[in-house]
Formats: C-alpha cells, structure tokens, sequence
C-alpha cells in the first residue's frame, strides 16, 4: 500500500534520510556483499525516480549499494559538506555515484532542492523519510503537501512521534481523503501560504 500511494505521485526525485536507509537494509535481511555491478551507474527506465540521500558523515558507506540495488530506484545521487570525510567521497567516485555538496557542516535544504531542480529536472520531491529531515523540511516550509496513512492501531507508549522537531504550529487544508480495505485511511493535506518562509 505505501508503494502503491508514493509511486502515484510520479515523483522525479525520492528525498530519502540515512536512518530510512539503515532501516529498510536491516528490514530487507542485512546488507549482501558487493559485487562488480555496484561499482556500475544504474540505466533504468526513467519513469523510476533518482534517490536523492543525505549523508555529511560518510554513515551509509558500504550500504548505498543496497538502494542502488532496489528495482524502482532509477540510481542515486548523495549529497555531502565540506566536512564529509574524504574516504567517503572516494567510494562515491569508485562506485560512479552523482554526488554534491551543499553546505559546510550540515546539508542546505534549499540548496538540495535547486541542485535536484537545475541538475535533474525535479518538478515533484516525494520524502517518505522519518522524524528528523522531515521536521527539517516542514521548519523551512519547504513542503507542498503532507500524506498521512492511518493505520487503526492504538500504539501508546511505544509510539513514535513524527512531529516532536516541529517549532511552531503548522495549518493545513484537508482536500482528498480514501479508505483502503475498509480500515485504513489515506489523507491529504496542502500546507496553507502563511506556513511559507521564502522557499520553493
């Protein structure tokens, strides 16, 4: 079902944080070896989307073949500082991944978006990430629309909280709204103009 309502954006470019990475290779049964096909850059069918991955610190080293391996993942591309460690930068060059720098210490956000817009064309950034880059882009107002599945499960003290990063109160506009399987509700939300500060 996630599959199915993210791949129903058509998104150009899939914004993915490191933690969704280290989660989905334990998910998916660890980490396999390398072999001669990871060092090579992907030609999938361009109606995949390109899996834009931040990483300052070099953490998914010896992982990104695991994304790059993923059917509907067209290749990616990693975005570092200038503070990444330079070994990390030498197996992006071996391994022919597109990587960019877009901050000092820590990512720019914005300056992601413009290199994914000018570079590659971006029109829609899909993110499916966890708590921090998406608290991240909903503090810089950098998203259009927020997607919300409802699973009817009461989690209590063993929940996770999405939104704990947030700074202030963010409005949105409910405007579609499905139920799948008679128990799972998919809502949509447009974020409202008076959340914006300057961004895309």
């Amino acid at each position: 079902m996630h599959y199915r309502i993210a791949a129903g954006y058509k998104p150009d470019i899939h914004l993915i944080g490191l933690n969704t990475v280290k989660i989905g290779a334990e998910l998916y049964g660890g980490v396999p070896k390398e072999n001669s096909g990871d060092f090579v850059k992907q030609k999938r069918d361009k109606c995949f989307p390109i899996w834009a991955i931040i990483d300052t610190r070099g953490s998914l080293q010896g992982l990104l073949h695991t994304c790059r391996r993923f059917e509907f993942c067209r290749d990616v591309v990693a975005f570092v500082s200038k503070t990444t460690p330079r070994n990390y930068i030498k197996h992006l060059v071996e391994r022919k991944y597109d990587f960019h720098t877009a901050g000092t210490k820590k990512v720019d956000l914005k300056k992601v978006v413009s290199i994914l817009a000018e570079k590659y064309g971006a029109k829609t950034i899909l993110t499916d990430t966890g708590r921090i880059l998406g608290n991240l882009l909903l503090n810089q107002g950098m998203a259009d629309e927020i997607s919300l599945l409802i699973h009817p499960e009461i989690c209590g003290a063993k929940r996770y909280d999405m939104f704990t990063d947030i700074k202030k109160n963010i409005n949105a506009q409910l405007y579609k709204s499905e139920v799948f399987q008679k128990k799972y509700i998919w809502l949509r939300y447009k974020m409202c103009k008076n959340n914006k500060s300057g961004s895309k």
